[in-house]
């Protein structure tokens, strides 16, 4: 019972954080939280590819070099979008970060060079690029708009939890992620489409929108917020660990907080583009 009661006051504080920072019209804030998870995520990514034996000697100087790098690409894109600067700042911050970690990675000794280097691009990838997109979605498209594909995941997180605990009988994927259902998964779209239809009730998207191209929306954060969750749970079994963490008490690290949506963030800015496109 207190576990539940301390996953609940950590899960609230964690909603009420990113509602506020998307919708409070305050770039500060929005900058603020997100470059936080960029930080955070990144160092929690180092941590965790630690535990694998051949990245258990890493440089301390190359975890810095890839927070400072992947949180000064998130900036540099924000004040780019922000039109704060008249230069694309963000494309500035990107090459020097390629070009001082790969010079950097001459002056390592003792180490798996292709491996140290190759786990380093993959953290710029896998959680740099997809959270500094969030910048696009909110000052290219909307907040509406990426608060909205933050509500597809949590209630598609919910539904599914909901529905596989109840009628779960068919496994999703066994091998990474044993307890997950089919019958979860339907169930969890089927809450995501539910709360399209309401958000479009309630004038929650463009007005150029079709109660089509919500329900679109929908399936596409559910069905991606799935696959970002098996993702992290393929690297985590890969490593032998539970979480990515333990920053977030009763949910474990921040990786394992926004799994999804580091495959939610690029599927939608790809769906949106498509919608204004049609």
């Amino acid at each position: 019972m207190k576990k539940l009661i301390t996953r609940t006051i950590s899960g609230c504080i964690y909603v009420a954080l990113i509602v506020a920072a998307v919708i409070s019209g305050c770039p500060w804030a929005f900058l603020t939280l997100f470059a936080l998870f960029t930080v955070l995520g990144i160092n929690e990514f180092h941590s965790l590819i630690g535990q694998g034996s051949e990245m258990s000697g890493k440089s301390a100087v190359m975890r810095i070099i890839d927070i400072v790098g992947a949180t000064a690409i998130f900036i540099a894109l924000h004040f780019t979008l922000k039109g704060s600067v008249a230069v694309p700042l963000w494309l500035v911050a990107l090459i020097a970060y390629f070009i001082v970690r790969l010079v950097a990675q001459l002056y390592v000794k003792s180490c798996n060079h292709v491996h140290s280097i190759s786990l380093s691009m993959m953290g710029i990838v896998y959680v740099a690029m997809p959270l500094s997109l969030l910048n696009v979605i909110y000052f290219s498209h909307s907040a509406k708009l990426l608060l909205a594909a933050f509500i597809f995941i949590w209630v598609n997180d919910t539904g599914a939890y909901c529905v596989g605990s109840l009628i779960g009988r068919h496994r999703l994927f066994e091998r990474l992620s044993p307890k997950k259902s089919w019958e979860g998964f339907w169930g969890g779209m089927a809450f995501s489409i539910a709360a399209a239809w309401l958000m479009q009730w309630l004038s929650f998207f463009p007005s150029s929108w079709s109660i089509a191209a919500a329900v679109g929306f929908a399936v596409v954060s559910s069905v991606f917020a799935t696959w970002g969750d098996l993702f992290e749970s393929l690297i985590k079994r890969t490593l032998g660990v539970k979480d990515s963490g333990n920053i977030m008490p009763g949910h474990g690290g921040i990786l394992d907080r926004i799994d999804s949506l580091l495959l939610v963030a690029p599927a939608t800015l790809h769906y949106l583009l498509v919608i204004n496109l049609l």
